[in-house]
């Protein structure tokens, strides 16, 4: 046997960034090759606490081009490290290797047999995208992990992935019926069900090699694995060897969980089950979290398919997030510290419920009656398991340099030890002058706890070091696993050999050595690994600092714009599947730099000094900004609350003030102070798009797509609304740029509903141009200027706001900037009063009429169906449920939302020559082919004048206000 030698992390046959293998893989692969130092900078880190700078970055489309890349690396001394979503919690996908991202093209179904209920995929598949796959044919893959919407299969086989429903279903170790793999010599092979005479498995020499060594080896260490090992479902630590079996085995047990350590994955054959017919969900409360950890040996005898822990730190935290406050609130009664999420599934709906009862019975001869919260209904139990899924994320959302840190976070002990030794790690931490947070899988002993660390200094890492070192002592005395579902990596292979013993420990290096004896594949981890608490290794190393900077914005919220970046924790939850808002330049494009994360990364490592001098302000920073569409998707959506919109506008300021401004960004900035006079010569601007050739210079000149319309110039621009007496509320109608110059016609039809409505007008003083948001200016980096617009805008609004009025606007981007942005600009108590009492339209609209304080007496309009779709901002600040209540006040009208992300537009985006072709990638992801589908009937609403655009472009549709569906709708 070959023994390896010890290969340090790092101690590769290239450099970072080596040009010459660089260009051989661009010569010798179909893939798409990344080396330069931003893209090296957004792979140096997954979702733990560790940064190492890979050699390089490759993309590969096709299973020869991994191949050749293998190859390459063997030759030139390069460790390959796989990678799927890069969401690791332990380390296990960052190392000095070439780097090999399947996420993007790799991600298809090979192979499907409904019968037999298995399926066969390649690596980078997401779970949902791979469940949404089987929902038509009945089945499913039932490890569910809570990153299920960016998670692909490739990077949970290699974890061996558990899921909150392993009690009822298993880990991944346990439904991965075969996996196809490169070896380091390049073979490949398939790694399947092996019987104890080796019948059928060919001659292939090098696969009967591996066998025969590994069954020897489970022989002469079987008591001592019967020994050493945990006798638990979660124990994912080192190599399955307890799988092994000379009587016949599956070979693919083995590669489970090997972290990339083993050989590359390029097919998995997995098992699949019945998607469950029926569910209900019990919510159950407890007054503190012991009770809630000494009742769940208890629970786990109804038979649940999940019993999930949701801590007070959780509960905090989530009622601070806009997303999950609703959902919170309606499911949580009282003040509970603690939270049991108890799920029963299968095919009888009647039975399900009467476990829903025993649940309830249980607790209250445990005593605490009345305290479980009913979920019976799918849509409400898939909002509560949204917010459990977040839970990891939820709490880094905590602000400041100390964070929640994943390093003990999944150990796993038998059920009945949970309570006592969950108090004694509560004990240890306070002992050591912190807390921690908790969650997750009461119903097989793993809760996640992350101790709140600040690694940022060395008595950081040496409190770390410690209480990893005592809590694992912990953990061996009651017979427990240190690693229960997130794997080994960095932070947990240093401490195999004192869970599993020597022997043991050397067993899993010549599991190693027989695979991948020159250490190719991702070295370091599972075995001779670093230490743990190698600063060298941290994302906060010794003498990390953010370089001094002058911002424009307000960050003082985060401590600072480095604070604010920081948040950024590499969850991936940007990379997610599902339409929400987030992130729509991921979705059209599959890359990393065009994700939130890799944008956060790529500032944080530029204002920190390690892209080099003046990145923050260089062409490859605006490269990785660039499709950044200020959706603001992230404000809501990301868990930690990332605001790469409002990162944005900082950044663009700072490139703008190095580098100047271009033409077609001053047209787009400085409308609102020559629209007065430009709207004059309306009739002549609109030629643009009527004489041949006049939209190809322009395209030429300015920059602006020739496959584009430009909006019209209206000949009668809203002058205002004037002021009127009435008997209901006050209000100021804000108009926009947008629907003064171009769409009057909605401001005027605004007028006419408030008027019905008999609302009192009453008019700001202007100083005879239109007051504006800044909106424009921030989309061009002229914070100076949006703050003088912002400055007038206030004056002119807060004397009529301290009178009674509502400030009502109808462009949602222009809105929420008063309500967002202007506090960021101008901070204090103006913006904020200002903020209060500034609304869109149809929230002014529901608010009061819900009230009784206005009443529209409304007819149908002649239509069954509208089809809505929602403004970016809309999403992003849950304002879309308005326009939904607004247009259920029309009778006989019936509403669709469309579940999409941004339309693509995105203001100026989808004007600019250079992004016409992504924001069109991005309408077609959901929006424009659901417009297409609607019949002629079907009316179309969108309040955004970018959306009314993209759809009139894209789908050939006219898409209107909803004021103006209301304003069709006033009866006389």
């Amino acid at each position: 046997m070959t023994v390896q030698k010890r290969v340090r992390i790092g101690a590769s046959g290239a450099r970072p960034g080596d040009s010459m293998l660089a260009e051989r893989l661009r010569r010798e692969t179909g893939a798409e090759v990344l080396f330069d130092r931003f893209s090296r900078g957004r792979y140096s880190t997954d979702a733990s606490i560790y940064q190492i700078e890979p050699v390089g970055v490759i993309v590969p489309r096709s299973v020869t081009d991994i191949e050749a890349a293998i190859a390459i690396g063997r030759e030139q001394g390069v460790p390959i490290l796989p990678r799927g979503a890069g969401t690791s919690q332990c380390g296990q996908t960052v190392g000095e290797a070439l780097v090999i991202d399947t996420s993007k093209h790799l991600r298809g179904v090979v192979s499907f047999d409904k019968e037999n209920r298995r399926v066969r995929v390649q690596p980078g598949i997401v779970l949902n995208h791979l469940n949404a796959w089987l929902k038509p044919h009945g089945l499913f893959y039932p490890v569910d992990v809570s990153p299920a919407n960016r998670a692909t299969i490739g990077g949970m086989t290699g974890n061996n992935s558990c899921g909150a429903r392993s009690i009822r279903y298993g880990n991944m170790v346990h439904n991965v019926r075969g996996i196809e793999a490169i070896l380091d010599d390049g073979s490949k092979h398939f790694f399947g069900d092996i019987p104890g005479n080796l019948e059928g498995i060919g001659d292939d020499a090098r696969y009967i090699d591996i066998v025969t060594r590994m069954r020897s080896l489970h022989t002469r260490e079987a008591a001592e694995i019967a020994e050493k090992f945990p006798k638990l479902l979660r124990r994912v630590g080192g190599y399955n060897i307890d799988s092994i079996d000379p009587r016949g085995h599956n070979m693919a047990h083995l590669l489970v969980g090997s972290e990339g350590t083993l050989g590359f994955f390029t097919e998995i054959e997995l098992d699949l089950q019945p998607i469950p017919p029926a569910k209900a969900l019990g919510v159950c409360h407890f007054p503190t979290f012991w009770s809630a950890m000494d009742i769940t040996q208890h629970i786990v005898k109804l038979d649940p398919a999940a019993v999930e822990l949701v801590d007070r730190t959780i509960i905090e935290l989530g009622r601070q997030n806009a997303e999950f406050r609703p959902v919170l609130d309606r499911c949580i009664q009282g003040e509970p510290d603690s939270l049991l999420l108890v799920e029963f599934a299968g095919d009888d709906r009647a039975e399900q419920l009467r476990k829903l009862d025993m649940l309830e019975e249980l607790m209250a001869d445990h005593g605490f009656p009345n305290a479980v919260v009913r979920a019976e209904d799918p849509a409400f139990q898939q909002e509560i398991w949204s917010v459990r899924a977040a839970g990891l994320n939820i709490v880094m959302s905590m602000k400041g340099d100390g964070k929640p840190i994943s390093f003990i976070e999944d150990c796993a002990v038998p059920l009945e030890d949970l309570a006592e030794y969950t108090d004694r790690l509560n004990q240890l931490f306070a002992r050591y002058g912190t807390r921690g947070t908790w969650y997750a899988h009461a119903s097989v002993g793993t809760l996640h706890v992350r101790p709140i660390v600040d690694l940022k200094t060395e008595d950081g890492a040496k409190k770390m070091r410690a209480l990893a070192e005592e809590t694992f002592e912990i953990v061996r005395e009651y017979k427990g696993s240190h690693s229960g579902e997130h794997g080994d990596g960095l932070v947990r292979s240093e401490f195999h050999e004192a869970m599993f013993g020597s022997r043991i420990a050397r067993a899993f290096e010549e599991v190693k050595d027989t695979f991948d004896p020159d250490g190719l594949f991702n070295p370091g981890k599972i075995v001779r690994p670093e230490k743990m608490d190698d600063r060298s290794l941290f994302r906060f190393k010794p003498g990390y600092a953010a370089q001094p900077m002058d911002t424009v914005l307000d960050w003082s919220e985060w401590g600072g714009f480095a604070g604010a970046v920081e948040m950024c924790n590499n969850n991936g939850t940007c990379r997610k599947s599902n339409p929400g808002v987030m992130c729509p330049s991921y979705r059209a494009t599959n890359d990393e730099q065009h994700v939130t994360r890799g944008r956060a990364n790529s500032l944080r490592l530029a204002i920190t000094g390690q892209l080099g001098p003046d990145a923050f302000t260089s062409d490859e920073m605006k490269a990785a900004m660039d499709l950044c569409v200020g959706c603001k998707g992230c404000k809501r959506e990301c868990p930690t609350g990332v605001d790469m919109a409002k990162m944005k506008v900082e950044f663009l300021h700072a490139y703008q003030q190095k580098h100047g401004i271009r033409l077609r960004d001053r047209l787009v900035a400085f409308l609102p102070r020559y629209a007065p006079l430009a709207s004059k010569f309306g009739w002549l601007l609109n030629l643009r798009d009527k004489i041949p050739g006049l939209a190809f210079l322009s395209e030429k000149v300015a920059g602006l797509s020739a496959e584009r319309t430009l909006p019209e110039w209206s000949s009668e621009p809203y002058e205002g609304a004037k002021s009127r007496s009435g008997s209901g509320p006050k209000a100021v109608l804000f108009s926009d740029c947008f629907n003064t110059w171009f769409e009057p016609e909605n401001a005027r039809a605004a007028e006419r509903v408030l008027a019905a409505g008999d609302v009192e007008l009453v008019t700001p003083e202007t100083g005879g141009r239109p007051l504006c948001c800044g909106r424009t200016f921030l989309s061009a980096g002229l914070v100076a200027e949006a703050r003088e617009e912002a400055r007038r805008t206030i004056d002119a609004l807060l004397p009529l706001v301290e009178q009674g009025a509502t400030v009502v606007g109808l462009e949602p981007s222009c809105l929420f900037t008063l309500r967002d942005e202007f506090r960021s600009m101008l901070p204090g108590d103006e913006s904020g009063r200002l903020a209060a009492a500034s609304k869109l339209f149809e929230e002014f609209i529901v608010e009061q009429t819900e009230a009784g304080k206005m009443k529209l007496d409304l007819k149908p309009v002649g239509r069954s169906k509208a089809l809505l779709h929602g403004h970016c901002h809309q999403k992003a600040f849950g304002a879309v449920g308005s326009v939904q209540q607004a247009l259920a006040m029309v009778p006989e009208l019936q509403t669709e939302l469309i579940q999409s992300s941004c339309c693509g537009m995105a203001g100026a985006f989808g004007y600019e020559a250079e992004h016409y072709e992504v924001s069109m990638q991005m309408g077609e992801l959901d929006l424009l082919p659901k417009v297409r589908d609607a019949d002629g009937e079907t009316l179309i609403v969108a309040d955004g004048t970018s959306c009314r655009h993209q759809i009139g472009d894209g789908a050939g549709r006219e898409a209107l206000h909803v004021a103006r569906i209301l304003d069709k709708a006033i009866r006389g």
